[in-house]
């Protein structure tokens, strides 16, 4: 390979026959779909898109980008890529810490796994070397004593481990891969991918080795500017200023519901009113804030460690009290307790699950008990946090017919109760915490997104709450489908890189390109990263029409679009989304959400 920053070795592991091999990338693969995310996607395409989410044949790849691992700030993040068990659409989730460092450091670019393995096992990832090893130590262990037993057996000095918990192993299908204890690939079930294969850990021992960049004193210079836009104190926007360092993600907590823009109570109202302050960001960082961790070259430590200090949780401490997850589990249960919630997030991370999609489930559940839909499986009142925790561990390990109904996810929870309305997912996915009612651009994201509903394709509240220069109306739906479409594309080359998501609070397309070009050593343009976006957003976007999920496919639940808000700051809206669609559509150059073969051969993709 010509590129620079690249290891260009790919560990290949066909679990089926017990066998590792390391290859190059292809190289058009690299320059079309740069690392990360759009590479995972495109090695997830040789399995065909009509595969099984649960078959030997699914691909399950954990991808670095070419700035992984290097002096780029806040480039510690790993992309999970596979077809989900949850959604059947192609997903991609990521995490921090240090695990995507330490595979660049160890001297590979990522790990694509195949076929199921005869019995449990890990990769173990050393030395330049990749061995396959008997897991039956730690399968049926959360992760937890997993990353214990490993640290015990490898010593925790330069070890990473990422591992699935018991809902992995139990095929639920929100289930996640956990880096480091707490530290969560959370959406689209790609643990669940894992327990399928087998596959209960990857186990990193590497030294720190920064990889070099093709032109140093570009990257010198480029480092120092995109450096400066992050710790620039005057800049408002800055991930430094204020908000995420010190109070963490959970400073929304506030905002989006004094805004009518927190969906609460299963998404019945846009506002948790005076109780969202009792788990707000500012009311953890009084009470019971601890310590705030940080990821592999990230000056911003939005981490914000917990402890419990009395009550019958008291001596908890969780890593990842954040704003979706106490959204989820809170305003969307009802819930007001933080010790309950923490209690809660910290079971999440143990069994290995997703807390969005858990709090969604819930939330679903409890409004279906209060409207005498719960099919005779008992029921769950609002804000009942100990009959929470009590489902938690009879879904992890499917205990029973509400166990199993709970392990398959809102929408198919809903349908069994025979109440689909009930569910607020997109493509299977359920909603983060944005009501499209307060915010509109999330109606057209969520209804967009090629993962289901999610707020990470397109972040339009970085625009809707002036976290970016370019400021727009929450409320106004005009320039929502262009605005949503710029983002999707920015967010899938950063994503390939795989940088974090508030990078961009202070950086631009402008300091991607120039710490990209001078890593590889290519000349890169702001329309080169664009095409890129697009393309990779489109290649998602062609998979996703070859599994199935044609003309139709973007929507919301009627909820949003028929249903006001009846609170403060959103009184009133529903969201246009026909409206944005038609916008969106236009500026995607698609027809009714379909990839048309001229959009292919323009962007140049060949699946």
């Amino acid at each position: 390979m010509t590129l620079g920053g690249y290891a260009n070795r790919m560990i290949h592991v066909d679990l089926t026959a017990g066998q590792v091999e390391i290859k190059p990338i292809p190289e058009e693969w690299a320059r079309k779909y740069i690392g990360g995310r759009g590479l995972g996607v495109r090695y997830v395409f040789e399995a065909g898109p009509k595969v099984d989410p649960l078959s030997p044949d699914n691909v399950l790849c954990f991808m670095n980008g070419p700035l992984t691992g290097t002096e780029v700030n806040m480039s510690g993040r790993m992309a999970i890529v596979t077809k989900s068990p949850l959604t059947g659409t192609v997903t991609d989730s990521h995490h921090g810490g240090w695990s995507a460092a330490r595979l660049r450091w160890a001297g590979f670019d990522g790990i694509v796994v195949k076929g199921k393995a005869a019995k449990p096992v890990y990769l173990y990832i050393h030395d330049g070397q990749v061995e396959i090893l008997d897991a039956s130590a730690v399968w049926g262990k959360n992760v937890h004593d997993t990353v214990k037993y490993f640290r015990e057996q490898y010593g925790e000095k330069d070890l990473t481990v990422l591992a699935i918990g018991k809902a992995g192993e139990n095929l639920v299908r929100f289930a996640s891969w956990i880096n480091e204890n707490d530290r969560a690939s959370g959406r689209g079930g790609t643990g669940c991918v894992g327990g399928s294969k087998l596959l209960k850990a990857i186990v990193i021992k590497a030294e720190k080795a920064m990889p070099k960049p093709a032109d140093r004193e570009a990257f010198r210079e480029a480092h120092q500017r995109a450096l400066a836009a992050i710790m620039d104190e005057k800049n408002v926007t800055s991930p430094r200023k204020g908000g995420l360092s010190v109070y963490g993600t959970n400073v929304l907590m506030n905002i989006t519901s004094r805004m009518g823009a927190l969906p609460a109570y299963n998404s019945q109202y846009t506002s948790f009113d005076d109780k969202a302050e009792l788990i707000s960001g500012e009311w953890v960082k009084e009470h019971i804030l601890v310590d705030d961790p940080t990821c592999h070259a990230c000056p911003v430590a939005c981490k914000k460690e917990v402890e419990i200090k009395e009550g019958p949780y008291a001596g908890l401490r969780t890593e990842s009290f954040e704003y979706e997850s106490a959204w989820a589990l809170g305003a969307n249960c009802g819930l007001a307790d933080s010790a309950t919630i923490a209690q809660l997030i910290y079971m999440c991370n143990d069994y290995g699950m997703d807390t969005i999609e858990l709090g969604n489930v819930l939330g679903t559940y409890m409004e279906a008990t209060a409207k005498g839909y719960t099919n005779g499986t008992g029921g769950l009142q609002w804000g009942d946090g100990a009959k929470m925790v009590e489902l938690v561990h009879k879904l992890a390990v499917r205990e029973g017919v509400l166990g199993n109904a709970l392990a398959e996810g809102t929408e198919r929870l809903a349908q069994y109760l025979g109440h689909p309305e009930l569910a607020m997912t997109v493509k299977g996915q359920a909603i983060p915490a944005y009501d499209p009612r307060g915010l509109k651009g999330m109606g057209i994201a969520y209804a967009t997104s090629n993962r289901g509903a999610c707020h990470l394709r397109a972040y339009t509240p970085a625009s809707e709450l002036g976290l970016i220069p370019l400021k727009t109306d929450p409320l106004e739906w005009k320039g929502k489908g262009e605005l949503t479409k710029l983002l999707q594309d920015i967010h899938a080359f950063s994503d390939s890189l795989d940088l974090c998501k508030f990078s961009a609070f202070a950086e631009g397309m402008e300091e991607y390109v120039a710490q990209y070009s001078a890593v590889v050593g290519i000349p890169f343009t702001v329309e080169d990263a664009f095409k890129a976006g697009e393309r990779i957003y489109n290649l998602e976007r062609r998979y996703n029409n070859l599994a199935g999920f044609g003309e139709g496919s973007d929507y919301l639940p009627q909820r949003f679009l028929k249903e006001p808000s009846d609170r403060p700051g959103s009184k009133g809206h529903v969201c246009e989304l026909d409206l944005m669609l038609e916008e969106y559509y236009k500026a995607r150059g698609w027809v009714n959400g379909v990839v048309p073969e001229s959009k292919l051969r323009e962007l140049e993709i060949e699946c």
